[in-house]
């Protein structure tokens, strides 16, 4: 089988400091050498000749919305059905391939409208349209009255089409099964209000019982569990419960690190897209600028306690609503770095061998080694030593599988 040479590269295999002058064989999908110095090509071998240039996991965003495009621009019409779901299905291939243009070699839904996510993933899979690994959500989930449940019906539908209500216990295990069977792998839970909803973060949405329920029942099917979760309350009570991710954890304290370090549950604080929205709207906010304000300040100062306890970060935010397009992502990493004090290398950290451990693949993705999947971005620079080549551009070259995906070889 032909192989793929990368010669002279500086490895950031994700664990360990960079390593200069090293050789990464990949052979069909997997990587099968990664050392120091120069290996001997065999007949018919590609050899790309680096000249130090980085190689790199293929990174994991963790909280993704496929089918949003501008969401909220267009006030009078229902939460998620703002295009009819054939239309909605073309926004999220596009949205995905967007992401692996990116170096998003993977990435994790976190609600969605209509069924949508779980057939774009099977084109994806079946080679009909490029993207990244997938991991699809459905609707969220929530009760009825929630923050997203107060709009009008719209063409006959009898709700909106990114939200499924679910009353009491058994109601919650029907949708969770419902989700699931039209193809989510991970269920999307509004346990709070907060974070750019309507409702008042203060508010839980929820009932012990039936949060404990949802979380059941995802995890009898092996699904994953995420939930918008911004007070403390519902934060403890949700991770007493087996949450797998915690969306915003907004008010993060030393009690909320404790139980996150012992649960080993997973955040995505998502910040950008408030600070975006706050730089954006200005005093346009009124009041709710000083909330905004505080909230990221209080999270700035909190990360890096987490991080230092064992908290395990990932990345990802809510690209696609208004103002806030998808292709942003790269800013994630000057926002962790420059506010909350998070070095490169642990952000890269976030952005790799995190991600794999989230979604059960740490056997195979998330770093650069021998026997693993060879999702691998080139970049021009090392990432901790300049972060701009994440930050402020796109990969020179992606592959997923051994497979060149976007960009080019240099050379």
């Amino acid at each position: 089988m032909e192989r793929l040479i990368l010669a002279d590269a500086t490895v950031l295999d994700g664990v360990n400091p960079s390593a200069a002058g090293r050789t990464v064989v990949v052979e069909g999908d997997r990587i099968t050498a990664v050392t120091p110095g120069t290996v001997v090509p065999r007949d018919g071998d590609r050899v790309v000749d680096l000249a130090g240039r980085t190689v790199m996991p293929g990174m994991f965003t963790c909280h993704f919305h496929a089918t949003y495009h501008e969401l909220g621009s267009r006030p009078n019409v229902p939460y998620g059905n703002e295009y009819p779901p054939s239309y909605q299905a073309l926004i999220a291939a596009k949205n995905l391939d967007t992401a692996l243009a990116h170096g998003y070699t993977s990435v994790i839904g976190a609600g969605a409208a209509n069924e949508v996510e779980g057939g774009v993933k099977r084109a994806i899979e079946d080679g009909m349209t490029p993207g990244p690994r997938f991991w699809p959500s459905g609707r969220e989930l929530s009760t009825t009255g929630h923050a997203n449940d107060g709009v009008p019906w719209h063409w006959g539908m009898p709700a909106p089409g990114a939200v499924r209500l679910c009353d009491g216990a058994e109601g919650f295990r029907y949708g969770v099964r419902e989700e699931i069977k039209r193809g989510a792998e991970v269920i999307k839970l509004f346990v709070t209000g907060g974070h750019g909803t309507t409702a008042p973060k203060d508010r839980i949405e929820m009932t012990r019982d039936e949060l404990a329920a949802a979380i059941e029942t995802a995890h009898s099917r092996g699904a994953l569990v995420r939930a918008h979760l911004v007070n403390k309350p519902a934060i403890m009570m949700a991770l007493e419960l087996g949450i797998d991710i915690v969306d915003h954890c907004d008010e993060m304290d030393d009690e909320v690190i404790a139980a996150l370090v012992d649960t080993r549950a997973f955040v995505v604080p998502s910040l950008h897209f408030p600070k975006h929205f706050l730089e954006v709207m200005g005093a346009g906010l009124g009041f709710a600028a000083d909330a905004i304000r505080a909230d990221l300040e209080s999270m700035y100062a909190a990360i890096p306690k987490a991080q230092a306890a064992g908290v395990r970060f990932v990345l990802g935010d809510d690209y696609g609503a208004v103002g806030f397009a998808h292709g942003l992502y790269g800013r994630e990493f000057r926002l962790y770095t420059e506010h909350a004090g998070i070095t490169p290398a642990e952000i890269v950290g976030w952005a790799t061998r995190n991600g794999a451990e989230l979604v059960g693949r740490a056997a195979d993705l998330g770093t650069v080694e021998t026997g693993k999947l060879a999702d691998l971005l080139i970049l021009d620079t090392d990432p901790t030593v300049d972060l701009a080549v994440l930050a402020e551009g796109t990969p020179r070259a992606v592959l997923k599988g051994g497979e060149l995906v976007h960009g080019q070889f240099p050379g």
